[in-house]
């Protein structure tokens, strides 16, 4: 007595089945990956790989590295130290520098 399969295509869906679950799977994997590079990079300096610190400048959260000097502003943190450049210190000179070496400063620009 020969059993006889339920369904012609019952291979080809567990093949497919099977495939699916393997690529999910990969998928996961990758974007553990992923998120674990991601993770040993997080506050680390782009130039030398060292620990940044956080520091506050005129209200706003700066990083440093201490074994380069390299200094890290996130988006919109510049515009907010720039307000503040004609106070004396080397930050707002390096601000003023960097500003006039990308294009110049913009609020003097949208004086003129």
């Amino acid at each position: 007595m020969t059993i006889e399969k339920p369904s012609k295509n019952e291979d080809e869906y567990f093949t497919l089945r099977e495939q699916e679950l393997l690529q999910k799977q990969r998928e996961q994997a990758e974007a553990t990956r992923v998120a674990a590079e991601r993770q040993s990079h997080y506050m680390k300096c782009p130039k030398d790989g060292y620990d940044l610190e956080s520091r506050q400048f005129h209200g706003v959260q700066i990083e440093t590295c201490p074994h380069c000097g390299g200094l890290w502003l996130d988006a919109g943190e510049l515009d907010v130290v720039q307000k503040h450049e004609d106070r004396p210190g080397i930050l707002g000179r390096i601000v003023h520098d960097a500003l006039e070496a990308i294009g110049g400063d913009r609020r003097k620009a949208a004086r003129g």
